[in-house]
Parts: C-alpha cells; structure tokens; sequence
C-alpha cells in the first residue's frame, strides 16, 4: 500500500522589510520574509565573458542560489554579499574564480579557484554554490546533490536519478519490474532498493557512477527482503526481513552479510529503518500498539521507545543531519508531511493543502525537504522549505514519480 501525505504551508502575505545589524560599526542588509530569512546577495560582480558555457554556468548559479532559500539575489548596489570573479573557457575547461564577501566590512569568506570540463558546466555551476552557501551560511548546500526515485515512464516502476534541480534524469534500472524504496550511500554513488525483478522482493545495489552500471543482489533471504537503510559510515545495513516470520528489523554487516535481528515482536511487523547521525540508534515503524507508529531504540536492538502520539498512521521516517525526523501522518484524513524531535517529542505539521504526501527524505541541508505529492491520480516529486517558502516541482516531464531519496553529497 502506498503511503501518501499532504501539502507545505504556504505563505500568503509576504513582506520585506529591513533589518540593521551592526558588524563592526557598518550596516548589513538582511531581507526577512514570512516564514524565512533571506539575506541579500549581489551576483553581479562574477562576469562570464562572452562565453556561451560561462554564460550557462552563471545562470545555473544563479538559479541554484535562489532555490537555495537563503538569498535575495540584487542588482549592483547595497547588499549583504557580494560575489566576484571571472568564469572564463580556457580549452576544454572551464575555471572560474570566485570570490563572497561580507560587506560592507568587506570580509572575504570565500576566495577559490574552480575547473572542470567545459561540457560539466552545470556540475561546476552546483559545486560553486554549494561553496558559497557553506561560506555565507555556514551550512551544507544541496546543488550538488543528486535525487533518486521510482517512475514508470517505460512502463514498469524503474529507479531513476536527477540532479538536485530535476536535470539530467537517468534511468538507472531496466528491470521491466516494480521497484520501490531507494536509498543512498554515505558516498552518494550507490543507491540500495527492493526489487521484483526475480519475482520476489529482493534487495539490491548499484553504482550509478559506473560507466556500465550493474545491479548486485545484497539480500535474498526466503520471504520479503524490504527497506534497506545504510548506516551513516556505510558500514551496514538495516533492513526489514520476514524470512523468520512477521517483519522484523535486522542490521546486516555489508562487508561480511551477517545479520544481527534487532527486534522480535511477534505478532508485530516492524519496517521502515533509518539511522541517526551518530549511527548509534534507528527510528523505524511498527504496528506493535495497533496502528503504524514512530519507534526508536539503538541500532543494537534494545529499549525500543514509541515517539509518535498525533496522527492515526505515523509511517516513511527519516532522521536528519539536524537531529530531527521528516515523517508521513495520517491526520483528519489527508496524509501530511511532519517533523518530529525525538528528544523531547516537539511536533510540526508542514503541509496542510489539501493534498496527500509520501515519504520524506532530508536535503543535506537540514532545512528542504523533497517528498511524493498525490492529487488526484497524479503523483509526483516536490521540494518543501522547512522555513515556510513555496513548493517546488521537481520534474516537469510525462510519468508517474514517487519514493524520492536525498544523497548526502
């Protein structure tokens, strides 16, 4: 059964106004928004020549900073930031020189020299924001990343990857099957996913930066072989397996294929793992009260504890970098997208449009949030802002998209 949640808030009113902060005697122009803190950025002072590819490279950036939620992008003119340099071809690569500065104090955050193949432009044009993000805001960007996700466009439920901004979707598999629940690596170059492909639900990885990717089967245990949840030094893998029964979750060692159970809930099912970022606990879902909810214990197996208490379903988690779990609840009828702190239980519920939603999945970032959208009989993958600014759409091409992962990098 697919799960599906419902809509980010969306802000209605939006204002600016302007804030003075004092930094060494000097003004700093920062742009607050309804929901969200903007700071104001001038892009003007990175000149691309009269290159075709530079050109391209800076609107990339330039799209990427803005979707990156944190900036205001200004002409020429009073602004928080400044962005400096040359992006010139120089052969067959592409450098750019890149220099952010604080101002007006003029405090140099970012001074860096880029290169790559001119046709990787846009690869190059995500790699410059993320730095500029990292250096202004002193947090990951997301640019760079990648997406995976479930289409049918060819007619069976294929895994597919993207870049960050929807560009350059690949299908990954040909599997001519189903295929469901795909999840990264630490090293962002192996995805991990369930496939009926030999008939029965197995778990596999590939390498989707391999010249002639190929498929390996992780877990083929007798029965079902699902949600597969590499911990975060890539080491293992936690899964659910019903090859002793109901459900249950088991920590494989990657390296070996041992397998530890960490729960025996009989006549429970539990399902859905993810790590914390210290690997050292999973949050995962079990029916053990009744209905689905939000458990987490240590990736040892001991002291389960339940963490969700809204919702009549509470399913699809996934814990942050940021210490908090993105999840799926079922409230008043709608599937919505919520945040959890399981430490001390604080809830928040992001979408309420009207429209259901599936399986959350974290940017790097700590602050988006890319998830399944379900209106109508139409699904797709959207981007939410934690901090109240609009949806984004991530694909706008013919299909049916859901079950989207975030790389870590």
């Amino acid at each position: 059964m697919t799960i599906i949640a419902r809509r980010v808030v969306r802000c209605i009113l939006l204002f600016f106004c302007v804030c003075v902060i004092s930094a060494r005697g000097a003004d700093l122009i920062e742009i607050t928004k309804t929901g969200a803190q903007k700071s104001s950025l001038d892009l003007s002072g990175l000149s691309p020549g009269n290159s075709r590819t530079a050109i391209e490279f800076r609107k990339i950036l330039k799209a990427d900073l803005d979707r990156s939620g944190w900036f205001v992008l200004t002409p020429a003119g009073p602004a928080a930031f400044t962005v400096d340099g040359l992006c010139e071809e120089r052969g067959a690569t592409l450098r750019v020189n890149c220099r952010v500065a604080q101002m007006p104090i003029r405090k140099v955050l970012l001074d860096k020299s880029f290169s790559l193949a001119t046709g990787e432009y846009r690869r190059l044009a995500h790699l410059v924001a993320d730095e500029i993000v990292a250096a202004t805001k002193g947090c990951p960007g997301f640019a760079s990343t990648r997406i995976a996700l479930i289409g049918n466009r060819s007619g069976a439920k294929e895994l597919y990857v993207c870049d960050a901004d929807g560009q350059n979707l690949a299908k990954v598999t040909d599997d001519r099957s189903i295929s469901i629940s795909p999840a990264w690596g630490p090293d962002g170059a192996r995805v991990y996913y369930t496939s009926y492909c030999a008939q029965f639900p197995y778990i596999y990885s590939i390498n989707i930066n391999s010249s002639s990717p190929r498929r390996e089967r992780v877990s083929g245990f007798p029965g079902m072989n699902m949600s597969p949840a590499i911990s975060p030094d890539g080491r293992r893998m936690a899964l659910s397996l019903s090859k002793d029964g109901n459900p249950d979750l088991y920590v494989m060692d990657l390296a070996t294929r041992s397998l530890t159970r960490v729960t025996r809930t009989t006549p429970a099912g539990e399902v859905s793992p993810s790590w914390s970022p210290d690997g050292r606990q999973l949050v995962f879902v079990s029916d053990s009260s009744g209905r689905p909810q939000l458990f987490v214990m240590s990736s040892s197996g001991s002291a389960p504890r339940r963490i969700t208490f809204h919702g009549s379903e509470n399913v699809a988690p996934d814990w942050g970098r940021n210490g908090l779990i993105a999840y799926t609840s079922l409230r008043d009828g709608l599937y919505r997208i919520c945040v959890i702190n399981p430490v001390n239980g604080e809830d928040r519920q992001l979408t309420d449009d009207g429209t259901n939603y599936e399986d959350p999945s974290w940017a790097p970032d700590g602050r988006h949030i890319v998830c399944g959208r379900s209106e109508g009989r139409r699904s797709g993958v959207y981007i939410l802002d934690t901090m109240g600014d609009g949806l984004i759409r991530l694909l706008n091409v013919s299909g049916e998209w859901s079950s989207p992962a975030w790389s870590s990098k």
